[in-house]
């Protein structure tokens, strides 16, 4: 609901705007210790997809292309860049400040609804700028550890991941969200988080 309280809400009282700010800072905050656990359990716009847009997605396999530092850096800039530029060439008036905040957030919700409903709900969470700003702070934090004794690869963590990461395999995951659907999927507790 926040994002669209700060989406369509902003427009008529920008201040809404910085509400992005908070969650700038506590994305930030978390980042180093836990990766993307803020993706996970925190995020408005993630919750707002999981919601809102499951329900109506063709639920297709998100392009590997989408997940690369070589597309996600360059849209990280961009968005960063925009804003940067915006926040200058305001005069320090409140309103306007908020109202860049307001606009970025039009723009990327705008952005995960279209790939949300053609592709799959987290599609823009595979790209997503603060999603790969957590990624390079914290990527290797709190990850998810496989006990391949336990696991009897029925890929039900693959089927429940969000991020649609394949779970079963023995490596790292940098762009797991941490939301923990897998290891309550899992029917021999062979995930945890550490």
């Amino acid at each position: 609901m926040i994002v669209l309280i700060v989406s369509i809400g902003g427009i008529f009282y920008p201040k809404l705007g910085y509400i992005l700010l908070l969650v700038f800072a506590t994305l930030l905050i978390i980042a180093p210790f836990r990766g993307r656990w803020f993706c996970g359990n925190l995020c408005p716009r993630g919750s707002f997809v999981d919601f809102w847009l499951a329900p109506l997605s063709r639920r297709l396999a998100i392009p590997l292309f989408l997940r690369s530092m070589w597309i996600r850096i360059p849209i990280f800039i961009a968005l960063m860049g925009f804003m940067i530029y915006r926040l200058l060439g305001t005069q320090g008036v409140v309103d306007r400040i908020g109202m860049v905040f307001v606009t970025l957030c039009i723009i990327t919700t705008s952005i995960a609804i279209l790939f949300g409903v053609i592709i799959a709900p987290r599609t823009w969470c595979t790209f997503c700028p603060m999603g790969t700003l957590q990624r390079i702070m914290g990527g290797s934090k709190y990850q998810l550890k496989l006990d391949g004794d336990l696991c009897i690869d029925c890929k039900r963590c693959q089927k429940v991941c969000p991020m649609q990461l394949r779970v079963f395999e023995l490596q790292d995951l940098p762009d797991c969200i941490k939301c923990g659907r897998c290891v309550d999927a899992c029917p021999k507790d062979a995930l945890i988080f550490h």
